[in-house]
């Protein structure tokens, strides 16, 4: 009998402070692009983060992954260095590169994906990211 697969979320949030600014384009090629998102000193949002694994239903322990070991890997890996930071200025991982929602969840995938190759039977299946209430990127991972 095959095992059921099933995906499993952790939620986390974090605070950080951004601009969205493209060095190639010109001051009002980026205020007409970005808009008020393009403010020279930045401008916050209260993210929240959304963690999806997925794999099959092991009989022995009854955990697609253990819930604690994926709130660790989130609190190690992610918040530390965005929660608080100007993702511009203080966020090692995103130097050079411009921190869209979406760039954000793929830069995020990085530093969550390694962690979780020693948690047999499951993966990384998809992050979402919240930029505010009402919007939100999903990322599920480079093309295989």
């Amino acid at each position: 009998m095959s095992r059921p697969s099933l995906e499993l979320t952790r939620r986390e949030e974090f605070s950080a402070s951004h601009r969205l600014h493209n060095p190639v384009l010109s001051d009002e090629e980026n205020r007409a692009l970005y808009g008020i998102c393009n403010n020279p000193n930045g401008h916050g949002h209260n993210y929240e983060i959304e963690v999806t694994v997925r794999g099959a239903l092991p009989a022995r322990t009854g955990m697609v992954m253990n819930l604690s070991d994926l709130m660790r890997i989130l609190r190690e890996r992610v918040l530390p260095w965005v929660d608080h930071k100007h993702l511009n200025l203080d966020v090692p991982f995103l130097e050079g590169i411009i921190p869209t929602a979406e760039n954000l969840a793929v830069a995020l995938w990085g530093q969550i994906e390694s962690e979780l190759e020693r948690f047999e039977g499951c993966r990384l299946h998809r992050i979402r990211l919240y930029e505010s209430r009402n919007s939100f990127v999903d990322y599920q991972g480079p093309s295989r």
